[in-house]
This record gives C-alpha cells, sequence and structure tokens, in this order.
C-alpha cells in the first residue's frame, strides 16, 4: 500500500474513532439500542482501518495521529454538540495536538 493510501486510511480510523467517543455518551452507559450499536460498529472499523493502515506505518506515529485525530475530533463536537467549554486556553491545547498530528505525519518515515 502507498504511504498516502496508508495515511488517508488512518485518518478515516481517526474519524470513526471521534464517532465511537461521541457515541459513548449517546449511548448513556449502553443503556440505548442503537446508539450502543452504532458506538460498537465504530469501535470495530475504526479498529481496523488503524490496523490496515499499520501494514505501511510506524505503529507509534500511526497509534499517535489515531488517537490525537480522535481527541481532537471528540473536543470540538463536545463544544458544539455538549454546549463544554470553548475557552481561549483549551482551544489552544486542541491547536497543539493538532499540530503534533501534522509534525508526526510529516517525521514519519
Amino acid at each position: 500500500m502507498k504511504p498516502t493510501s496508508a495515511w488517508l486510511i488512518l485518518i478515516i480510523a481517526g474519524l470513526f474513532e471521534t464517532g465511537w467517543a461521541i457515541g459513548l455518551k449517546y449511548s448513556d452507559g449502553f443503556t440505548k439500542f442503537w446508539p450502543s450499536i452504532a458506538t460498537g460498529v465504530s469501535m470495530a472499523i475504526s479498529v481496523w482501518l488503524l490496523a490496515v493502515s499499520l501494514k505501511s506505518l510506524p505503529v507509534g506515529s500511526a497509534y499517535a495521529v489515531w488517537t490525537g485525530i480522535g481527541a481532537v475530533g471528540t473536543a470540538i463536537l463536545g463544544i458544539f454538540l455538549f454546549n463544554e467549554s470553548k475557552e481561549l486556553l483549551k482551544l489552544f491545547f486542541i491547536l497543539m495536538i493538532i499540530g503534533g498530528i501534522v509534525g508526526l505525519r510529516f517525521v514519519a518515515k
């Protein structure tokens, strides 16, 4: 697999990670059926796509990027969907995570 394709797959895996993290909130501790199903499916797809990307990417960088995308996506959606804090310092640290993700992409071989 080409590295560009592996990075694209990894990005999609990170988006699914965001999906299952948000799904956990909607599932209400796995007490709501459909949100729980969607969360489980998102988890499975996210981990499977991560595994596929690891065929071509270094595990340390790929895992950090995967969790970083999930963390940033979840934090941003938390602000919009659940009215979580959007204080300036929080946004600054989200930007720092994004900087780390981009940096890892460029230094990974």
